[in-house]
């Protein structure tokens, strides 16, 4: 039986779907007014994992991962760059897509957008305002009622003593409390804004989730996924509304991936060690990042580093290196077979990808040392439910990083014929002066009946 660590229990629980063999999840997804950063990387790969492994697993998903395309940030880049919010956020739209399909993302099952769900927002507030949690301030902003919600903090562990203290709370003298938080906002001159019973305005950040999952998945669903950072205040604001608004529960299982670390730093603008995702695929084959995800656990911190990646490259190139020997016949995967058993061990204790990827290596020894299609074939469908190990061996051996700091493949192809027309003349020293030459440079010759092939070591 799948596991899954739940954030709110803080403990592994055997996972049960609210309805036998499907699953109802949501994801929080991107604001878009900027690039994707590698700590989005991490958020699309994980749940794109996740939802893998489900639906492998035989149940139906309805995975949705929203997009907040309204926001103050966004509001700020669109005046800066002097154009519409429309014309920004369709555009980063467009790149986040980009890259998220270069790392082997499948589309969630709905994508949808805050602006496209305001009415069901001012529902929700209105129900809230109802049941005696949301009051609007002299000002015209519509606030939850922190304290009126019994259990706020479950989620994050954080005391309404310790917040009071002043752990992340904005001062503002228009709340009834310090610790309420933003539902509505009053439209400010020249902001874009909707109407609603409280004025013209626009929605806050955390109740866009709420009303999205809600009208999508339904009031009480199984899985709520995110960020670590999301845990507080977002996720924890997001309990509060829904569960405040329906009088039932939200959400079962609560899944947040770790923190993404540069040189053991958390990665940050201010700390200029700040990565796109556009920046890193200029030197790195997108599958490379990919598996440098997926072999961490989700749970765990990802240090990113160029040594990580390098040796994430080469690891990468060892199984497609054992798929290239022995040409699988196909991706089915035989789950009576031994490694994979051992696979779907591994991926059913919450989504074990390390010990996963150690299978892989330890089926790649097997396949180099035996050759069979058979188990080759095993390797290729096992990796494929990792999203790995879907292109041609040759190709991804051959591949040239797209900086071009490696020697390009007409060249080694070259010297590769100048070393056969040596060899054919007897010129031996010539030969292995041309096969050092390209080790220098990365690029490992394979001799045999069929002639000579290569590879980037």
């Amino acid at each position: 039986m799948l596991k899954i660590y739940n954030s709110l229990t803080r403990e592994k629980q055997d996972f049960v779907p609210i309805t036998p063999g499907s699953v109802r999840m949501y994801v929080c997804g991107m604001t878009v007014y900027d690039y994707c950063h590698l700590g989005h990387a991490r958020v699309l790969v994980v749940f794109d994992l996740v939802q893998r492994w489900l639906r492998a697993s035989g149940l139906q998903v309805c995975y949705v991962r929203n997009i907040t395309d309204i926001d103050d940030k966004i509001i700020k880049r669109a005046r800066e760059n002097n154009e519409s919010i429309g014309e920004l956020t369709a555009r980063f739209i467009r790149f986040m897509d980009e890259d998220a399909a270069a790392l082997g993302v499948e589309k969630p099952d709905h994508e949808p957008r805050a602006t496209e769900h305001v009415p069901q927002m001012l529902a929700l507030i209105g129900q809230l305002e109802k049941n005696g949690l949301a009051y609007q301030a002299a000002a015209g902003d519509v606030n939850f009622s922190v304290r009126k919600f019994p259990g706020y903090g479950k989620l994050s562990g954080k005391s309404l003593d310790d917040l009071q203290a002043g752990e992340r709370v904005d001062v503002d003298a228009g709340k009834e409390d310090p610790l309420d938080f933003v539902l509505w906002k009053q439209a400010k001159e020249g902001e874009p804004f909707w109407a609603s019973p409280w004025g013209n305005g626009r929605p806050g950040w955390h109740i866009e989730c709420s009303a999205m999952s809600s009208e999508l998945l339904g009031k009480h669903f199984d899985i709520h996924g995110g960020g670590q950072d999301l845990q507080f205040p977002h996720h924890e604001n997001e309990i509060a509304q829904s569960e405040g608004a329906h009088a039932c529960r939200f959400v079962n299982y609560w899944m947040h991936n770790g923190f993404v670390r540069v040189d053991d730093e958390k990665m940050s603008k201010s700390l200029g060690n700040f990565f796109t995702i556009r920046e890193i695929l200029k030197r790195y084959d997108p599958e490379v990042l990919r598996f440098f995800i997926v072999r961490a656990h989700y749970r765990s911190p990802l240090n990113y580093s160029d040594a990580h990646l390098d040796d994430a490259r080469h690891a990468l190139s060892r199984l497609y290196t054992a798929l290239k020997a022995a040409q699988p016949g196909n991706s089915e995967v035989d789950w009576t077979e031994a490694h994979a058993l051992r696979f779907g061990a591994a991926m059913n204790d919450d989504f074990n990808t390390p010990e996963a990827c150690a299978v892989l290596f330890d089926l790649a020894a097997e396949v180099n040392r035996s050759k069979s299609a058979e188990l080759a074939s095993q390797l290729r469908g096992l990796s494929g439910l990792l999203g790995l190990l879907r292109r041609d061996p040759q190709v991804f051996l051959q591949a040239t990083p797209s900086s071009g700091e490696e020697m390009p493949a007409e060249r080694i192809e070259t010297l590769i014929a100048a070393r056969a027309a040596a060899k054919q003349g007897r010129d031996y020293a010539a030969a292995d002066r041309i096969r050092a030459e390209l080790a220098v440079a990365g690029v490992v010759l394979e001799d045999g009946v069929k002639g000579t092939s290569w590879r980037r070591a």
